[in-house]
């Protein structure tokens, strides 16, 4: 079996993949960013291992790229999607003050600011054991990472985020 080339690959599926890609998406600026990670993605695997099917192989990566910007995308508008005051005051217990909602808001961008700054992978690993309550062995499963690797993960983004919003932890 020959040694597989990057740039023959990319000169044989790149149309293709890139339009699987948009298809997925719906959004061309998505799409080449998905279309960059698949890629750098593809040569990581070839350094660790023999690929019999590059093709499909290439187009599973993109898949579960697409699959996890998707989820990301569809986390953060969860998290981040505006609230309107008449929802904060619904949210608020009848107690609260405006200062402690302030400083509840201001909490949360904090967090938000500390998740971003995790590394990609760190990040999608707290994202879905945190946020989205998968248990460890899905997360690595998900990630095709060792469960090992994902609670290093797990205890990297706590560490950061404590070091961060240290009262908030």
């Amino acid at each position: 079996m020959q040694p597989i080339s990057i740039d023959a690959l990319h000169r044989g599926e790149g149309v293709k993949l890139r339009h699987f890609l948009a298809r997925r998406l719906g959004n061309p600026a998505d799409a080449a960013d998905a279309h960059q990670e698949t890629y750098l993605l593809m040569l990581a695997a070839l350094a660790r291992t023999r690929v019999e099917h590059p093709s499909a192989f290439l187009f599973q990566i993109a898949s579960n790229v697409a699959r996890r910007m998707r989820n990301r995308q569809r986390l953060e508008g969860t998290i981040f999607a505006p609230v309107s005051d008449a929802e904060w005051a619904g949210l608020a217990d009848s107690q609260a003050l405006p200062e402690r909602q302030a400083m509840a808001r201001q909490d949360l961008r904090r967090l938000a600011a500390a998740i971003d700054e995790l590394p990609p992978r760190c990040r999608e690993a707290f994202l879905l054991a945190r946020i989205e309550g998968l248990p460890n062995g899905e997360v690595a499963a998900r990630l095709a990472i060792s469960r090992n690797m994902v609670e290093k993960h797990l205890i990297k983004a706590l560490l950061h985020c404590r070091r961060r919003c240290g009262d908030l932890f």
